[in-house]
């Protein structure tokens, strides 16, 4: 028998039980000797959640004196494991699982295998299913399945029964009053005060067995076309304009909803006799299962793309239609969500909109790259904030810090609006500078260039006031496609790149793809293997190996700087001899495009990213080809101290004001007079005033750093004597203070310059 057969052969049964007069027990009395019989099993048992623990309500095989004795904590035995990771365990002998437990009042000592299924309601298992046969045996996929659809037509029982308590159904008690403040994950920085507000309120199904399968499969189509015809309208309505990464953000998204696999399943559970609406949830349900099973970040990412549609799929079936976008923002307010799909946060009013809370999101999420151009902070992986928070409540965003601040107090809120209005100001003071040069004190020119990634950071020059881009991050235009971005594709951006920068220097490193930044149709066996990504096949390595990547690109950004200056620059670079393999590349596509007479850039000037220690001890065999050197402080630091950024455990605990850090750095600057190479440093560091003074101090005189930087280090350049701090700063690398931070803190203080 099939899945969908045997699933609709119980579920026949189960809604003339549930139509029934009877009262709840007697229909989970019922409700188990339903499935027992259908699936052959000598155990059925159903385990409700009431005042915290899971109770024994119904069960047909097992000691009927056990019902409403036998009682597990959340996480306790096989049934509460399932409860706590709501997961499906099936097993042939249930004694060999870890987290076995006998409890001697149930008789279940005869029986060997075991399989349970979380009975789910709002994203929250309120119960477990079970069953359990005295032979050793796996149950079949078709049992699991029958099992699945059937648990989710009990949570419906369940809940119309009233039978669990209010905590479990995930209503919010009083205990959530106060101020409570949650520590999530810093995706975009800011700062925001808002009323919270729920992106979407759940759809909840009140019927879940099908009268008509026809008539659902029917309301289903009528929903796929018209959630279709939505997508492709947003795609061609996005703001920001066309043929850049947003687009291709939408493209990948559309790609999910015409999915014909998507689809079938849905229908198969229509079969199995469930209606429109639960049929796509319980679909969505074994996709989740599955999502909490997958490590790869950016799989998981495409995983929350589709549920972003099953959750728009689902409020069509059923006419709960309306999102908060689209009953419009009426105040400042915060969304409030799960996940959030990159074309929902599109349909929001920029205005109204001043911040994101997600309980899941990653730093590669397609909602990051849209929400960083909106300028919206947001903050990911905020713990159940869900369930903590309520609609309009008070909340404060700080993406700085990666806190949120639920309810707060009066005296934090007038210290958050406080901060907030001395930012407010800063801000408007360093916007008075975006015209000026940054000259220093003693009549040094210091270069401050910005960091840019996507096509509509380019707008932020001229906001800004920076001399230029000194890192186009490319490889942002391939983490959002789902494909190899064609060659035509990649030369269209870089030319309207270099045009919005309007006669500015752009550098644009080759991508540094791999290590934490996977794609899905670019594979290495080797870096699949790699322990440490951070430091394996990845950037220059992968693109050296994968000719056909490095090519098209370097043919993409000759075409697209035709008649222009291009500047590229090559990450990663270990050895002089792997920065001469990439520049060969693009000597071999510059001949090839001579050859044809296309028009050429008007100058190439090739420089590396200074991330590898190695480099420094061959500079001086490399520098007569080179025209500038960007060094990458961040991945530096972890080179060099041999600490993975990514590790919360080390993240504070080095410096970048150490005398390693710093002496290491002064010795390139040395490396390098003498040489026409542009020196500079790229990364967080030149964009926090304290480090920001030290790089002066040490001869940098070029820095790329984010566009929210550019302002306050244009106002600490103007209050610097580059003499001074570098006189000072050999006396400390000389002899270094017990704490250079501190000696740098006082230094600044004494000539009151602000370098917090």
């Amino acid at each position: 028998m099939t899945a969908v057969a045997s699933a609709r052969q119980i579920l026949t049964r189960l809604h003339e039980v549930m139509a029934s007069r009877t009262h709840a027990q007697a229909k989970l009395n019922q409700v188990v000797d339903i499935i027992g019989e259908a699936l052959d099993s000598e155990v059925c048992s159903i385990y409700l959640l009431r005042e915290g623990m899971l109770e024994l309500f119904a069960t047909r095989g097992l000691n009927q004196a056990a019902v409403h004795v036998t009682r597990l904590g959340v996480g306790e035995g096989l049934t509460g494991t399932i409860a706590q990771n709501i997961e499906t365990l099936n097993l042939d002998e249930a004694a060999t699982h870890p987290e076995f437990q006998y409890k001697s009042e149930t008789g279940e000592e005869k029986f060997h295998s075991f399989a349970g299924v979380p009975i789910v309601r709002r994203e929250r298992a309120i119960g477990v299913l079970t069953v359990q046969h005295v032979e050793p045996r796996k149950y079949a996929e078709v049992e699991i399945e029958a099992l699945q659809t059937v648990a989710m037509v009990l949570a419906e029982l369940i809940h119309n029964a009233g039978l669990v308590d209010a905590e479990a159904l995930g209503q919010r008690s009083e205990a959530h009053s106060g101020q409570e403040v949650i520590e999530g994950l810093r995706l975009v920085k800011g700062l925001a005060l808002g009323k919270a507000v729920f992106h979407q309120p759940r759809v909840h199904i009140e019927q879940t067995v099908a009268e008509d399968v026809e008539a659902e499969r029917e309301r289903v189509y009528l929903a796929f076309d018209r959630m279709r015809e939505q997508i492709d309208n947003m795609a061609k309505q996005a703001e920001f304009g066309t043929g850049g990464e947003h687009e291709q953000v939408l493209e990948t998204y559309k790609m999910f909803a015409y999915d014909e696999g998507w689809s079938r399943r849905i229908n198969e559970a229509i079969d199995s006799g469930l209606t429109a609406e639960a049929a796509i949830e319980r679909v969505q349900q074994r996709t989740r299962m599955r999502m909490r099973e997958i490590q790869d970040p950016l799989l998981q990412d495409r995983m929350h793309d589709l549920e972003d549609l099953a959750n728009r799929l689902i409020r069509i079936v059923s006419g709960q239609l309306e999102t908060a976008a689209q009953k419009g923002l009426s105040q400042d307010s915060v969304l409030v969500a799960k996940n959030l799909g990159p074309a929902e946060l599109l349909e929001y009013d920029k205005r109204r909109l001043k911040g994101v809370v997600l309980e899941e999101g990653s730093l590669t999420a397609h909602v990051v790259i849209v929400a960083r151009a909106m300028g919206v902070p947001v903050i990911g992986r905020a713990r159940n904030v869900r369930g903590k928070v309520r609609e309009g409540d008070e909340m404060l965003v700080d993406g700085d810090a990666g806190k949120v601040t639920l309810r707060p107090s009066s005296s934090v809120l007038s210290a958050f609006e406080a901060r907030f209005a001395r930012n407010k100001e800063k801000q408007a003071e360093y916007a008075k500078l975006r015209d000026v040069e940054p000259f220093t004190r003693d009549g040094e020119r210091i270069s401050v260039m910005m960091n840019a990634g996507l096509r509509d950071d380019v707008g932020m020059l001229a906001m800004t006031g920076a001399d230029g881009i000194g890192l186009y991050r490319t490889e942002f235009q391939f983490l959002v496609s789902s494909a190899l971005p064609q060659r035509e594709r990649q030369a269209r951006l870089y030319r309207d790149v270099l045009e919005a920068a309007k006669g500015k220097p752009v550098v644009f490193r080759t991508v540094d793809i791999g290590g934490d930044k996977t794609l899905p149709y670019i594979s290495s066996e080797t870096a699949k293997e790699d322990e440490n990504p951070a430091m394996g096949w990845r950037a220059l390595r992968l693109a050296l190996e994968r000719e056909g990547l490095m090519k098209a690109q370097a043919r993409a950004l000759l075409e697209g700087a035709a008649g222009r200056e291009l500047n590229v620059m090559f990450p990663m670079v270990a050895e002089p001899w792997e920065f001469d393999a990439a520049k060969e590349v693009f000597d071999q596509q510059l001949a090839h495009l001579k050859k044809r007479k296309h028009q050429l850039p008007s100058a190439i000037n090739y420089g590396v990213m200074l991330e590898v220690p190695s480099l420094a001890e061959t500079l001086d065999l490399l520098l007569p080809r080179l025209s500038f050197i960007s060094i990458g402080t961040n991945d530096l630091t972890q080179f060099l101290f041999a600490a993975d950024r990514a590790n919360p455990m080390l993240a504070e605990r080095y410096d970048w004001v150490s005398p390693s850090i710093l002496r290491f750095l002064r010795r390139v600057v040395q490396n390098c007079v003498g040489h026409p190479v542009k020196l500079g440093v790229c990364g967080e560091m030149g964009g926090r005033r304290l480090e920001a003074l030290a790089l002066l101090g040490l001869g940098i005189r070029r820095l790329s750093i984010t566009p929210a930087a550019v302002g306050p280090i244009k106002e600490l350049i103007r209050k610097v004597d580059t003499r001074e701090i570098g006189q000072a700063m050999s006396g400390w690398l000389a002899s270094p203070p017990a704490d250079m931070r501190a000696a740098l803190q006082a230094w600044a203080e004494e000539r009151g310059i602000e370098v917090e």
